[in-house]
């Protein structure tokens, strides 16, 4: 059983660790335009041989990191539409996983479809990026996520450790207010970049944080050690869950968190005790009635 003082050591270890040389990310990029057609598929290479460099290359932050601590994400773009010579049309699927602490899994912390994804780009481009202005929607809604992905792994091992880079996410967007491509505003949707960096940043919602930190870093981290210790740090890491949802329903953060977490919940509390199945189930039921029939599965285990 892992007592406090043992906790911080290894939070403690686990910040001397990201000490390094490295760049943040080791970000898989792939781009599919299989659909567009009279477009030399060159073009599409050379945007995700770009792409790659952007994320990857790019060093991030002033926090320095070994290659092995850097954080795996990926980041998928279906092209759909060829607007114009050099304009394109698509989706961005963006995945972040974290490693959990003595085991080989790792976890999905986010999964989301960008669905207003509209840039600009010429083969050979050089992909620029000023995070005082807006130039390119190309860069800015990747560097965007970049932020983003930072801050919730951050997120994931100290309590709050995001904010500074959901700060420089909320920049972003207000530098896009005034841009022609759609997903940078909050009339452009209730499931956009406006909205996710809006409700990250909300004291209203920061209990969804808190979910954060204590279903990974109080509750998986500690699994391998004690199982009954780390699903119970989870149960009660639900309870954040409940208290977000009586706050707003609908909460477009608590929707990207149980779209990322669903299957986990139900794997973790498959072994857990009835009395702990059934108030964790109750409680999903509630925050997430479209998929209470999934939860069932819990209690059937």
């Amino acid at each position: 059983m892992l007592k406090k003082k043992g906790i911080v050591l290894i939070i403690m270890l686990l910040m001397i660790v990201r000490h390094g040389s490295s760049q943040e990310f080791l970000c898989n990029i792939s781009v599919n335009a299989q659909t567009i057609e009279g477009t030399d598929r060159r073009v599409f290479e050379s945007l995700q041989s770009a792409l790659y460099e952007f994320m990857n290359n790019r060093k991030w932050t002033n926090v320095n990191i070994k290659n092995l601590e850097r954080i795996e994400c990926t980041m998928m773009i279906t092209v759909r539409e060829r607007v114009s010579s050099d304009e394109y049309k698509g989706t961005l699927n963006v995945v972040l996983q974290r490693p959990i602490y003595k085991t080989s899994y790792n976890s999905v912390q986010l999964n989301f479809i960008d669905e207003n994804f509209q840039f600009r780009y010429l083969e050979s481009q050089t992909l620029d990026f000023n995070e005082n202005s807006f130039s390119s929607n190309l860069t800015s809604t990747l560097a965007f996520y970049a932020y983003i992905l930072l801050g919730l792994d951050f997120d994931s091992y100290s309590l709050f450790g995001g904010d500074a880079f959901y700060q420089a996410a909320e920049a972003i967007v207000n530098s896009a207010q005034n841009a022609n491509e759609r997903g940078w505003k909050a009339f452009d949707g209730n499931r956009n970049r406006y909205w996710m960096v809006e409700n990250l940043r909300n004291p209203s919602y920061r209990m969804l944080r808190q979910f954060n930190y204590e279903f990974h870093r109080l509750g998986l981290d500690m699994m391998a050690d004690n199982p009954d210790e780390g699903r119970a740090s989870i149960a009660q890491a639900i309870n954040y869950l409940e208290q977000a949802n009586r706050a707003r329903s609908n909460l477009f953060l608590l929707q990207l968190t149980l779209d990322a977490k669903r299957d986990e919940i139900i794997n973790v509390f498959s072994k857990g005790s009835p009395q702990e199945k059934t108030r964790v189930v109750n409680i999903l039921r509630e925050v997430d009635p479209a998929n209470a029939s999934k939860y069932e599965k819990i209690l059937a285990n």
